[in-house]
């Protein structure tokens, strides 16, 4: 992991094109600004795991839909 130290209004820049800056830091939090180019996504980790858990479970469930789909036809 590479650890660097900002103040209030200083930034860092990833692969030239993606600027986080420093907005504020309070009582223990500090508070991002992200500039990043159109069509990128940025999530809070524990969100972007969620959706990773998700996404994991609909893809595993793919073939119980498939089951159903079945049944409904084979009934029809």
């Amino acid at each position: 992991m590479l650890l660097i130290t900002r103040r209030t209004n200083e930034s860092i820049v990833i692969n030239d094109n993606i600027e986080v800056t420093i907005v504020e830091v309070r009582g223990g939090r500090v508070k991002l600004g992200f500039e990043y180019p159109e069509g990128n996504t940025v999530y809070r980790k524990e969100l972007y795991l969620k959706i990773q858990e998700e996404n994991q479970t609909a893809a595993s469930n793919s073939g119980d839909i498939s089951k159903l789909l079945s049944s409904i036809k084979n009934k029809e």
